[in-house]
């Protein structure tokens, strides 16, 4: 294995001249044992997916149990009517990353980066940063890659699971890993990547996953818009020079040791936060009647 931290990660691409993406393709060949060209093209058929999910979510969907679908199409058209205060970019990832969690509410074909909950942020971001960067397609693979190497050494070093460790662990990680990928493919150093994973995790530090009626809908989809927001920041800020002061293999144990401290309530049971509130009880009974759950 060529890094399991991302010390580890930033020390070999800077010694060796490479992009992070490329230090990812190397890891995957001598832990799969298959060819790059192999590797690449599982990548590309993960990004056509993506691609897919992100263009039904613009068309419009919406969930089966109604409680989610529509809004990646009403931000769409709220941009389009130029009276934004935000960014346009950054209002485009946050439609994007609606788009994909709302085509998985509807129990369409998605790609989990890391997990399905999370799905939205990598992508959301990916085709929002397409449009200004114009990258080729296999910088749009490479970008996969560069999210996939941070997320590797979360998912080896602490938790990429809700269960295990809130949406701190779902959200945070795949923001975190969007930002860094969002780095390289400006133009970032790999430094500047892991910088923006860590301004980013540490910003989303304590995010409890309390899915209402639990199901991956409310408040997952729009955790994933602010996510994404999250996520475009973090990458700006680090593009622009700024560092975290914590560095970001002891912000992701950080992340790690909160998840471990927090409630069962608080990690995916629905038996707390959002899940919990009159309202949230309210849908939970009238999806599925009289619920056993208290």
């Amino acid at each position: 294995m060529l890094f399991k931290t991302v010390r580890e990660l930033v020390d070999l691409a800077e010694k060796e001249r490479k992009k992070i993406s490329h230090i990812m393709i190397e890891q995957e060949m001598e832990v799969t044992k298959k060819s790059r060209e192999e590797i690449i093209e599982r990548m590309e058929k993960n990004l056509q997916v993506m691609e897919n999910s992100v263009q039904r979510g613009l068309k419009g969907v919406t969930s089966r149990t109604g409680l989610t679908g529509g809004d990646a199409v009403r931000l769409q058209k709220y941009i389009e009517e130029g009276n934004f205060l935000s960014g346009e970019i950054v209002l485009d990832a946050v439609s994007k990353a609606m788009a994909t969690n709302e085509v998985n509410a509807a129990m369409g074909m998605i790609c989990a980066t890391p997990t399905a909950g999370s799905a939205g942020v990598v992508p959301g971001t990916l085709f929002a940063v397409k449009e200004k960067l114009n990258p080729t397609r296999e910088q749009m693979i490479e970008y996969l890659f560069t999210a996939g190497a941070f997320g590797f050494v979360v998912a080896n070093n602490a938790s990429i699971s809700g269960a295990s460790g809130g949406c701190q662990a779902e959200i945070g990680s795949a923001s975190g890993m969007a930002a860094a990928a969002i780095v390289e493919m400006a133009g970032g150093t790999p430094s500047q990547s892991a910088e923006a994973m860590a301004i980013t995790l540490k910003n989303m530090l304590g995010l409890v996953c309390d899915p209402v009626a639990g199901l991956v809908e409310v408040p997952c989809v729009k955790r994933n818009a602010m996510g994404a927001a999250n996520a475009m920041v973090g990458a700006d800020m680090a593009l622009a020079g700024i560092q975290s002061r914590i560095p970001c293999d002891e912000v992701i144990a950080a992340m790690f040791k909160v998840g471990q401290m927090m409630p069962s309530a608080l990690r995916e049971t629905a038996q707390g936060g959002l899940a919990v509130t009159p309202t949230g009880k309210k849908y939970e009974r009238e999806i599925f009647g009289n619920p056993q759950r208290k």
